[in-house]
């Protein structure tokens, strides 16, 4: 095997970062052990991150992306809701509940939240969230006098708040209670 450069190294380190925060947690993640479970060096992962919280910011980042869900086109809004929140639910909510244990340590370390890592993630790309949202003020369904920020952040909220309680992924009863009892009233 040859030697890995560009995109096929930061790739290796990322995973071995991801794989590394995984197994053992922020607290416990060390540089040399990312160096290591990726194959190279401590001054090769330096040279891109200036340190390890920015090591695993980056592995957060590129896992979350390769994750991403697409946010769904049925034609309505409680169709668009329902069906992203229970795919978001299948590909993401162990994720998200595995990921705020994982990173505990880093929210302590850097004073930082959930909030400002999903920043880093999205970077600037408008989220399903919109998309579903700008889709549903288009065909009449929603009050855009009354879709503030938080109402049409909430459905999806509500859904990371289950997940990242419970540890499990959220019964599609509670995904139509989130969208039909408490979001819909909410807008229309």
């Amino acid at each position: 095997m040859g030697r890995r450069r560009g995109e096929a190294l930061e790739a290796a380190i990322l995973e071995a970062a991801w794989d590394e925060l995984s197994e053992r947690g922020y607290a416990n993640l060390t540089v040399d052990s990312v160096a290591r479970r990726a194959g190279t060096s401590k001054p090769v992962l330096y040279r891109r991150w200036p340190d390890k919280q920015r090591l695993v910011e980056a592995a957060v980042v590129r896992r979350n992306v390769i994750q991403l869900v697409a946010p769904a086109d049925t034609g309505s809004l409680r169709g668009d809701l329902i069906a992203t929140l229970t795919e978001m639910n299948e590909k993401r909510g162990p994720f998200l509940a595995q990921l705020s244990m994982l990173l505990a340590g880093y929210f302590a370390e850097t004073e930082s939240s959930f909030a400002e890592l999903r920043e880093a993630v999205l970077a600037g790309r408008r989220s399903g969230r919109d998309e579903i949202m700008g889709r549903a003020i288009e065909r009449g369904e929603i009050d855009p006098a009354k879709l503030t920020p938080r109402i049409a952040s909430l459905p999806f909220e509500l859904l990371r708040s289950e997940a990242m309680m419970t540890l499990r992924p959220v019964a599609p009863e509670v995904i139509e209670e989130i969208v039909d009892t408490i979001f819909l009233p909410l807008v229309r």
